[in-house]
């Protein structure tokens, strides 16, 4: 089986609808992901608001492609990039596309590339529409991405940049429990990779570090009045497989 980091991606920008300042993290994140094979964005260059991106196109190898506006109030740049998406899902040798943006015109090329096979993350601000978000097969909040990059220089250190959390609700632990129960063995054990993966399944912009954890298991700890949490020692490896289930 293709490890997951093997992956090629096509990664396609709207520069109209997402900030520049945060492109090197997101690359990160998607370097985690996969390989970014294509590396497109799509904008009005003659347009002084996307002025900003050009250090970082250099800076990152990324292959602008030029869309003029033809008419006021219409954005031009979904045409274009949902054209080259098809063209490369048909012509190019990739397992799935990362598309940058927080537009929800872009619900329809997820699901259709979804459909043809193709894993789908999606990479956006917490105001993108949730048609998008559930259209992807996982889905990134930018702001979270923010947040964990260093600061540029000494005096940007102070105050340390963090994300709003979401807050942990009644909705969350019920997504957790149901969840564990759906793969649970019959002891009531369930083995927490495969929960997160079912997760991400139920709901693709989950992410513990939405909930101000770096990872699931911190987070499943925090939990304690809800979770047990059992580490199991692979014999002769230093690995641990961690398990999980619901407190009675």
């Amino acid at each position: 089986m293709r490890e997951i980091n093997d992956l090629k991606l096509a990664v396609l920008i709207d520069a109209d609808n997402i900030p520049y300042s945060n492109i090197k993290g997101m690359l990160d994140e998607i370097a985690k992901l996969g390989l970014p094979t294509i590396k497109r964005i799509y904008g009005d260059w003659t347009k002084p608001t996307v002025s900003g991106w050009k250090p970082a196109l250099l800076e990152h190898a990324i292959t602008p492609v030029q869309q003029f506006s033809y008419t006021t109030g219409k954005n031009a740049t979904d045409s274009a990039m949902i054209i080259d998406a098809m063209d490369i899902l048909h012509n190019q040798q990739v397992d799935g596309f990362c598309l940058v943006s927080s537009d929800s015109d872009f619900t329809r090329l997820a699901t259709r590339l979804r459909e043809s096979g193709k894993l789908v993350i999606g990479i956006g601000e917490k105001k993108t529409p949730n048609p998008f978000i559930v259209a992807c097969d996982k889905f990134i909040y930018i702001e979270i991405i923010a947040a964990l990059e260093p600061p540029k220089t000494e005096a940007a250190a102070t105050p340390r940049r963090t994300a709003k959390v979401d807050s942990i609700n009644k909705k969350l632990i019920q997504l957790l429990k149901s969840s564990i129960e759906d793969l649970a063995e019959d002891n009531g054990w369930a083995f927490l990779a495969e929960v997160g993966a079912l997760l991400i399944k139920k709901k693709p912009d989950f992410d513990p570090r939405n909930y101000g954890f770096p990872k699931l298991t911190p987070l499943i700890k925090s939990l304690s009045e809800y979770f047990e949490i059992d580490e199991r020692e692979v014999e002769k490896t230093h690995i641990k497989h961690i398990y999980v289930k619901i407190k009675k």
